[in-house]
């Protein structure tokens, strides 16, 4: 790498690009230059980015299944969640409830806390509860997916109501989450795609806090083509009810602009990490080399053309 280029600058600048892009400034509003420690401690952040994607840490999901626009509904969730009473619901106080009965009292508490939720759904009426789900791949511990998820609430969905049931009787360890739209000071929860991802994120560091080992980051990020299916969409299918089955290829031009923009920035990364000196950043680079080569042939290409243009040096002063 040409000499005066600062390698964690690099790091730092398409690592931001390709792990936090819902953190980018528009123009006109340059992000503040970081030097010395702060510096080297993001750099630092985004190596262990890296080295988790390239190693394929397990993948975290979060994801909003639905919800209630009645109490009729939100009711029935309950039940569904709880097996009818079955497994224990713990809510927002850390309280355990267990039996048919104590989850119509949860529901009755529901109805009346805060504004009147109606027990059938108006045509078009506002939604009054989420429904989210926080899934780990088969083999992680129940355990601390639950102890997990208890704290991603308490960060993420703190002043509303929420109830929260662990199942672990099913390949992957999952936790149903259901919280009540509106909050305790009136404001209500609207969860939009953003939000979504730093769900995912503070439900990743949450489980690596419990040494679990875990990453969040976007499908164009690893070069991922998939289109998953709607919760909707596998019910049907596992009963032989899905009448047409919908791409599972991600193909639209957003799509593809995504992994266009994933793949110049690996391409950085990979060039940055190159050029040190490092055996840990070699290693790194051949991470990235190794998964890389592992993607569709069409962003390899992609690839090849963004490595063909010069890299802009970053030039520092800080030693």
């Amino acid at each position: 790498m040409e000499r005066g280029v600062n390698i964690d600058g690099v790091l730092v600048t398409w690592g931001d690009r390709l792990f936090y892009p819902g953190n980018r400034m528009l123009k006109g509003n340059p992000p503040p230059k970081l030097t010395g420690d702060a510096l080297r401690r993001r750099a630092a952040l985004i190596r262990s980015r890296i080295a988790a994607t390239v190693r394929r840490a397990p993948q975290v999901m979060v994801k909003v299944t639905g919800g209630g626009r009645g109490m009729k509904a939100i009711a029935a969730h309950f039940r569904y969640i709880s097996k009818n009473g079955r497994l224990d619901i713990e809510d927002d106080r850390g309280e355990r409830i267990r039996g048919a009965h104590a989850v119509r009292d949860l529901a009755d508490d529901w109805r009346f806390s805060g504004g009147l939720i109606p027990e059938g759904a108006a045509q078009g009426g506002r939604r009054e509860a989420y429904n989210i789900m926080l899934s780990m791949p088969r083999g992680t511990d129940p355990l601390a997916v639950q102890r997990a998820a208890r704290e991603f609430a308490r960060v993420e969905l703190a002043g509303h109501k929420y109830v929260m049931v662990l199942h672990d009787h099913q390949a992957n360890p999952h936790v149903h989450l259901s919280v009540r739209t509106e909050g305790r000071d009136g404001r209500r929860l609207n969860p939009r795609k953003a939000d979504l991802h730093r769900w995912r994120e503070t439900f990743a560091e949450k489980l690596r806090e419990l040494g679990i080992d875990a990453e969040a980051t976007r499908q164009a990020t690893r070069g991922a083509v998939r289109n998953y299916d709607a919760i909707w969409q596998t019910k049907a299918r596992e009963v032989g009810r899905l009448r047409r089955d919908s791409s599972r290829t991600k193909s639209s031009p957003r799509s593809s602009a995504s992994r266009a923009a994933a793949v110049e920035a690996w391409g950085h990364l990979r060039t940055a990490l190159e050029g040190s000196s490092e055996g840990v950043d070699m290693g790194l680079a051949k991470g990235i080399a190794e998964m890389l080569a592992g993607m569709p042939a069409a962003l390899r290409g992609e690839l090849e053309m963004s490595r063909s243009e010069p890299m802009a040096p970053l030039v520092t002063r800080d030693r």
